[in-house]
């Protein structure tokens, strides 16, 4: 939290006078006691107090990139649907519990491949054993059993028929954005006729409507955002399986995805998340962890003191900084004199 370089287990022990030795943290980091369950353990407690009843569990994915860092099954190669080309690092999913103004990441999955084939042009490439709508799943049931929500938010990369079923199979209700290339018959005749209709001749833009998708058992609601910049238009789908919404409350509902984008920002930011020169799949995992750990803190900080994780992390360097002039005087001052 309060480092702005990288993260060393000497430079830990430093700050401690050497109290700790460097190999007492290093033995920590490889020991794999700092897993994914521990961000449950520590979420728990926090969500517990809280207490929404309109809490939400939003599941996302981030890739942070580590092109310097040797290849491996957790530092490798991801493709990157933001930018549109692969990029080498870490790629992780996150349950986040966004509830009563707090944001506290419940779960985390890391996508590790440790499977290694020759593709098409000849090419040793990295894959996984399971997918990321798979992780994503096992986030969402982790979350089911464990903490209080009533909406599972997520982008179109994880709107599919299978997660929607498998949250309506655990009596959860969700607010998931669709890809604009999907079909839906209008009612229940038309489903059981196989008549579909493309959700883009839909005129759903300010409205919603009841639709049944071809795999799913049960009927859900879709409504059309649209958004304008200059002469660009994006259209945002979104679909719900709580019937009794219409679409300015999906629409509302469905902002507090971004809480988890600020998430992925402060870690990358503010908790050093790509900042350590760990070289094995164990240690690096667990600064990971760590890292995202501590964002729990500047979160329990910014209801304390009323500022965002980027004013407290400056306020932080700043207090460094004047205790650091501090020691630079004391260290001047004997010599000074010597010369007067």
């Amino acid at each position: 939290m309060g480092s702005t370089s990288q993260i060393t287990c000497t430079g830990l022990s430093a700050m401690t006078g050497n109290a700790i030795s460097h190999d007492k943290f290093t033995r920590l980091l490889s020991s794999g006691t700092i897993e994914e369950k521990y961000v449950w353990k520590k979420a728990k407690t926090i969500c517990h107090e809280l207490r929404d009843n309109e809490a939400v569990f939003i599941v996302d994915d981030s890739i942070e990139s580590k092109p310097y860092t040797d290849e491996s099954e957790l530092i490798c190669w991801h493709y990157d649907h933001v930018s549109g080309k692969s990029v080498k690092g870490v790629c992780f999913l996150t349950g986040l519990y966004y509830g009563d103004g707090v944001s506290v990441p419940a779960g985390v999955e890391f996508v590790s491949k440790p499977i290694k084939t020759l593709n098409k042009k000849g090419k040793w490439v990295r894959k996984s054993k399971v997918s990321k709508n798979t992780l994503f799943r096992k986030i969402v049931g982790y979350g089911f059993n464990n903490i209080d929500f009533k909406y599972v938010l997520a982008d179109s990369w994880f709107g599919n028929s299978q997660n929607m079923q498998f949250i309506n199979q655990k009596d959860g209700l969700f607010v998931l954005a669709l890809k604009s290339n999907r079909k839906v018959a209008l009612n229940l005749e038309d489903k059981q006729n196989g008549r579909y209709t493309s959700i883009k001749t839909m005129k759903l833009e300010g409205c919603s409507q009841v639709v049944y998708f071809e795999q799913l058992d049960f009927p859900v609601v879709i409504t059309c955002q649209v958004f304008k910049n200059g002469d660009d238009t994006t259209a945002l789908y979104l679909v719900s399986n709580d019937l009794s919404l219409d679409s300015q409350q999906m629409a509302t509902i469905y902002q507090k995805r971004w809480k988890v984008e600020e998430y992925h920002k402060s870690i990358k930011s503010n908790t050093c998340f790509s900042k350590s020169p760990t070289r094995t799949v164990t240690t690096q995992k667990s600064h990971f962890i760590a890292s995202i750990a501590a964002f729990n803190r500047f979160e329990l900080l910014k209801m304390r003191k009323n500022k965002n994780h980027f004013a407290l992390k400056r306020y932080v360097n700043i207090m460094a900084m004047r205790q650091a002039a501090k020691e630079i005087q004391q260290l001047l001052t004997p010599n000074i004199r010597k010369v007067a």
